[in-house]
């Protein structure tokens, strides 16, 4: 893994890279953005917006969770994608879904199925964004097809 595309996220204590996605309303991928740990959200926040901008002009609205500022929402207006960030209840304690953030968060989940995934394998940034996109093309034509692969976690 080069030192130049990776970094430490100090709050999680990891060392690699994030992922940061945008998914549809069925938690389809319609970008991803790999970076080093040590980037903030916003600057993941800010470039998928980019990306979502340039490849559809269908976006209105966009919703994420807690850990985007004010600077996300500037530039999705520049953009002209809204950004709502979803605010949990502060009466409710300890873990509790937010229901449109969920299909994020199930999104994640189905991706990690795919042992490439897993792990950060890969070199460059964008081989681990193409490996996303082959693991959502995977997910999406088991759903069509109605048929079941094998796990690496059934093996």
């Amino acid at each position: 893994m080069p030192s130049t595309t990776t970094g430490n996220d100090a709050g999680k204590r990891v060392t690699g890279r994030k992922r940061g996605l945008t998914v549809d309303v069925l938690g389809l991928v319609v970008a991803v953005v790999v970076m080093a740990a040590s980037a903030h959200e916003n600057t993941a926040g800010i470039a998928l917006l980019d990306r979502v901008a340039a490849q559809s002009d269908t976006v209105q609205t966009a919703l994420v969770d807690q850990g985007f500022k004010s600077t996300v929402v500037d530039h999705g207006a520049s953009v002209g994608i809204g950004v709502d960030i979803v605010q949990r209840n502060p009466a409710e304690k300890g873990f509790v879904p937010q229901p449109t953030r969920w299909v994020v968060e199930q999104t994640y989940g189905t991706l990690v199925l795919h042992r490439r995934l897993v792990r950060d394998y890969e070199h460059r940034p964008t081989s681990s964004e193409s490996r996303v996109y082959r693991a959502m093309s995977d997910v999406t034509t088991r759903q069509l097809t109605h048929t079941s692969s094998m796990s690496w976690r059934d093996t």
